[in-house]
């Protein structure tokens, strides 16, 4: 599973035969169905259309994907969320970030050792109380497409988005948010429990959202792109709030 980790995240355009030969090169005598049901365990496909390969939750309604085209100008216009496999030195755990499009501010994360729920909805429930996105981008799993997490979504008067089958550069900014916690994190330590994973994933996510410096954000942090967009949108409505009395005031005087 480790050097699948390793593997994919260099070459996820790698299906399960492909990833079985590169494994059969490096010594490994496996075949396909051991290595896809290892990719499942993981959590792990490959990133191309597929035909139905996947298989997502039961769905009492279904959302389409909204992003398509659209220009992401602000913070909390859109966030998304993903899963991703985490190795430990004797096992492995499930990391789940959410993640804002605009300034690539990992707004809250948590880390499981099964794939329920529970733990995204700890993750939103923690992402909203700093804010309240326009969008939220998802895939089709089953822990997103479940009532419980769409129906905490609905509540805050958000609008869901979901991926298409078998496209995850849908979900683009948070396929490379994975790539750079793993080059950048996880294959420079060697995590040997969950408690030593977390610590180390929190002064990642720290590093990320405070000292990392992003191209696409013209050299900028995440937290000063996100904050300080936000205080001139705040800034802005105040200047409005108390520009509009007095322009009301004015006009009774006129009259």
């Amino acid at each position: 599973m480790r050097l699948l980790d390793e593997q994919y995240t260099r070459t996820p355009f790698y299906g399960i035969r492909r990833m079985t030969a590169w494994l059969q090169t490096q010594g490994y005598q496996v075949n396909h169905k051991r290595v896809a049901r290892l990719l499942r365990t993981m959590g792990l496909e490959a990133i191309y259309p597929k035909l139905r390969l996947s298989q997502p939750g039961a769905k009492e309604q279904h959302y389409p994907y909204l992003l398509s085209g659209m220009k992401i100008e602000r913070a909390n216009h859109v966030w998304s969320t993903d899963i991703t496999y985490i190795r430990l030195a004797h096992g492995f755990l499930y990391l789940l970030a959410i993640l804002d499009w605009f300034s690539r501010y990992v707004l809250s994360w948590e880390v499981s050792i099964s794939l329920d729920t529970s733990f995204c909805l700890e993750a939103l429930e923690r992402a909203l109380c700093i804010g309240t996105p326009e969008i939220f981008n998802t895939d089709q799993g089953v822990r997103f497409t479940s009532s419980e997490f769409t129906n905490r979504l609905k509540a805050a008067d958000i609008r869901i988005s979901w991926d298409g089958r078998g496209r995850a550069l849908d979900n683009i900014f948070v396929e490379r948010l994975w790539r750079s916690v793993k080059y950048e994190e996880v294959y420079l330590k060697d995590y040997q429990t969950v408690p030593e994973a977390v610590r180390s994933l929190k002064a990642y996510f720290e590093f990320h959202n405070h000292q990392r410096l992003h191209q696409a954000l013209d050299y900028q942090t995440p937290a000063a792109v996100h904050w300080h967009q936000l205080a001139s949108r705040c800034s802005f409505a105040i200047c409005l709030q108390t520009i509009q009395p007095q322009s009301s005031t004015q006009k009774e005087r006129q009259w």
